[in-house]
């Protein structure tokens, strides 16, 4: 289960990151996660808890955006979302794309403190 270091990453981020703004608490870590980032989202939620332990990221939420998998289509020239990411096929034209335009992020886009 990789999610508990990827858990332990984050939590390492958001605690250097408060205390370089001098705040007593992080309440909040906002986190995007893409469908094809190989992180399970309920792993990790489950993997935070345990991860923030002592540090004031402890009794943080966890708030996780989930992004679907987007490509660009070469043949049709369309920005589209795959109906399934096992299947890079352009939903309109159906013809094979691998031009990914979202769908691997995993970052930490933003943090609540006190």
């Amino acid at each position: 289960m990789h999610e508990l270091s990827i858990a332990m990453s984050l939590v390492q981020m958001a605690d250097e990151a408060a205390r370089k703004a001098e705040a007593t608490q992080v309440t909040a870590l906002y986190v995007r996660v893409g469908a094809l980032s190989s992180v399970v989202p309920d792993a990790l939620r489950f993997s935070f808890d345990l991860a923030a332990a002592g540090t004031l990221v402890e009794g943080a939420r966890l708030e996780i955006e989930e992004l679907p998998v987007r490509v660009f289509c070469i043949h049709c020239g369309v920005e589209s979302e795959l109906p399934s990411p096992q299947v890079f096929r352009c939903p309109i034209c159906q013809r094979p794309t691998g031009q990914l335009v979202q769908g691997r992020e995993l970052e930490l886009t933003s943090l609540e403190v006190e």
